[in-house]
This record gives C-alpha cells, sequence and structure tokens, in this order.
C-alpha cells in the first residue's frame, strides 16, 4: 500500500519560501515519477510540479515557473518542492501524488493514483 506524506506547510507572508517535504512508502520509489498538485478553496486540483525517477526531468505550471523548484532524494525516498516569493494565490493544500505509469510526469490528475493527505499553504498579502 502506498503511502505518501506530506509536511512543510503553514502561514508567510508574500514574497516568503517555504519548502514542503513528501515521505513515500510503499512502492519502488526510486523508479517512480513524483509530482506536486494543489487545490485552493472552490476550485480543482492543479498541477504544479512533476520530477521523473532520477530528477534529471523536470515539469512546472507556468504559474510556478522560476519561483518554485522540485527536487528528490531517493536513498530517503522523498520528494521536496522549494517554494520561493511566494504570493497570495498560492494559498492552497498541496499534495504529493505518484502516478499510476511510474514514468508519467504530466500535469493530469487523472493520472495519477496515490495521493497524500496533503500540507495547508496560506500566504498572506
Amino acid at each position: 500500500q502506498v503511502r505518501l506524506i506530506e509536511s512543510g506547510g503553514g502561514l508567510v507572508q508574500a514574497g516568503g519560501s517555504l519548502r514542503l517535504s513528501c515521505a513515500a512508502s510503499g512502492l519502488t520509489f526510486s523508479s517512480y515519477a513524483m509530482a506536486w498538485f494543489r487545490q485552493a478553496p472552490g476550485k480543482e486540483r492543479e498541477f504544479v510540479s512533476g520530477l521523473n525517477w532520477s530528477g534529471g526531468d523536470s515539469r512546472y505550471a507556468d504559474s510556478v515557473k522560476g519561483r518554485f523548484s522540485i527536487s528528490r532524494d531517493n536513498a530517503k525516498n522523498m520528494v521536496y518542492l522549494q517554494m520561493n516569493s511566494l504570493k497570495p494565490e498560492d494559498t492552497a493544500v498541496y499534495y504529493c501524488s505518484a502516478p499510476i505509469v511510474r514514468t508519467y510526469i504530466g500535469p493530469s490528475a487523472g493520472e495519477y493514483g496515490a495521493w497524500g493527505q496533503g500540507t495547508q499553504v496560506t500566504v498572506s498579502s
């Protein structure tokens, strides 16, 4: 059974930074792409970033390019999301996810089969 546990969320002022972490278990982590999504109140869940198994190929939503950075540590079964220059519109619950097909790093939420419980990020203006 795949388990994904996010941490690192919180309240931060606009312009600040946060680093989210996701601890994964129950899968061969080093062979799976991983991704981060977010969901704001009243909005659909949206893709933030994806990273392939080696960390050599990444994807970002246009809204976070240049501000967010995804990384992973396969030795620790961890994936991270470094968020800089945060804006109030980044406020959301952030979810870690693993794809159904282990190589997928695209933006379609339907292609992901495992999800964490989420961590709240609130950016004040």
